[in-house]
């Protein structure tokens, strides 16, 4: 089997250009998740896992796309090189050799994983002050809702026709099951049956 150039893109948001990330690399394949999370459960970091085989590396923009924290970091990175696969971070310009359990390398890994999670950390907290500031100045507006009254209309219409239990017919397509609570929640007092 021949081995292969794999890339692992992770961009935060659908808004965000995931191309600049491995542009300049010759891969044979690209995995691209567009979310984000703080832990490994993403549908295309799970692909990757499945995918890479002995003999492949992976190329990875930089440590903080391939996870949040240390545990994550150098749990995927092991795991990868226990089964044969090379991880290259781009950014960082760093490599971690199937086979090749050099101290200084993971001491500087560790390390690296340790300050981009700390960044993380901070970047967070600012966050958070940044939203207590504008909420005492009272200029804080917060997400926008996820349900407004023109996505309510349709469910009330055919909530006050009598499909008003979940799955009878208030949905066009298949729906989350924990989508119904909002939309009660949303038009309490108007929704036939609901609390």
């Amino acid at each position: 089997m021949v081995s292969q150039r794999i890339g692992y893109i992770r961009v935060s948001s659908l808004d965000q250009n995931p191309e600049r990330q491995l542009d300049s690399i010759t891969l044979d394949k690209v995995f691209t998740d567009k979310t984000s999370t703080k832990d490994t459960k993403r549908p295309q970091l799970q692909a990757v896992l499945n995918h890479v085989r002995a003999g492949d590396t992976l190329f990875v923009h930089s440590m903080d796309r391939l996870a949040r924290n240390v545990v994550d970091m150098l749990r995927l990175v092991r795991e990868m090189n226990e089964r044969g696969v090379s991880v290259q971070f781009v950014k960082e310009n760093m490599s971690f050799i199937a086979g090749n359990d050099d101290p200084r390398s993971m001491l500087m890994f560790t390390m690296l994983s340790a300050f981009t999670q700390f960044e993380r950390s901070l970047i967070k907290e600012r966050q958070r002050e940044g939203i207590a500031l504008a909420k005492a100045k009272g200029v804080y507006k917060g997400r926008k809702p996820a349900l407004n009254s023109e996505k309510l209309a349709k469910p009330r219409e055919q909530a006050a026709a009598g499909a008003n239990k979940a799955g009878e017919g208030v949905w066009d397509k298949p729906r989350n099951p924990l989508s119904i609570h909002p939309i009660r929640r949303a038009g309490a007092g108007a929704w036939p049956g609901g609390s």
